[in-house]
This record gives structure tokens, C-alpha cells and sequence, in this order.
């Protein structure tokens, strides 16, 4: 297992070194990180980040619909139309709003596109 180990971080760093670097990889996790910052500090409280801006996450952004806690039926219908559009994995911890994006090295930055178009969707529907 060890050895499998150190295989696979090898790979992950021969990766990192062919894609620019740690100093691309923490490009890219700002450019990533502000999409989505950006549409939950945007939305007049329909999306809630609870982390304060300058503790917040370049890699994990969690957020809450509808108020503080998280509204149970918002959540829901956003997880499941996610699903159905193939974003997998969006399901957060409910003591922090029950959503959470995940922007690992490996999540594209069209990745995030479509997550934040999604966002913008789902958002201008309920304000409907």
C-alpha cells in the first residue's frame, strides 16, 4: 500500500510540475475560487457563504440557500438539478448551509463555469 502510495503522489506532482507549477495551481485556485465568491457575495442573500472573506477557501466554498441555515426544499431541488446535470459531489455539511463546492487542481476552470452558469440560473428562477 505504501508503495502505491508514493506512486500516485508522484503522478499528482509530475502533473502539478506539467501544468505550470504550484504557482499556476494557485492561480487557477483564485481564478476558480472568485467565480463562485463572487455570485454568493453578489446574490442579496439568496446564496450565503458562512466563512468571513478573509478566512475563506480557495479550494472548498461552502454556502447555504435561501437564509443563514439553508432553506431544506432549496438545497434539495439545487442538489438534484445539479445531479441531473452531471455536478457530482456538491453536497456539503448542513451545520454550513448543507452546499460546497469543491475546486480541486484537478476541477477545471470550465468546470467552474458551469457550476457558476448553474448558480446564475438557479438564482434568476426562484427570483422569478
Amino acid at each position: 500500500l505504501f508503495y502505491v502510495i508514493i506512486y500516485i503522489m508522484g503522478l499528482v506532482l509530475e502533473w502539478i510540475k506539467n501544468n505550470g507549477g504550484a504557482a499556476a495551481m494557485e492561480k487557477l485556485s483564485s481564478i476558480k475560487s472568485q467565480m463562485i465568491y463572487e455570485i454568493t457575495d453578489n446574490s442579496h442573500g439568496f446564496y450565503i457563504c458562512p466563512v468571513e472573506p478573509q478566512n475563506r477557501s480557495k479550494m472548498n466554498i461552502p454556502f447555504c440557500i435561501g437564509n443563514v441555515k439553508g432553506d431544506d426544499a432549496l438545497v434539495k431541488r439545487f442538489l438534484d438539478k445539479a445531479f441531473e446535470l452531471n455536478m457530482l459531489s456538491l453536497k456539503g455539511h448542513r451545520s454550513v448551509g448543507g452546499i460546497q463546492a469543491s475546486l480541486y487542481n484537478s476541477v477545471t476552470i470550465e468546470d467552474v463555469q458551469k457550476l457558476a452558469a448553474f448558480m446564475k440560473n438557479f438564482l434568476e428562477m426562484r427570483q422569478l
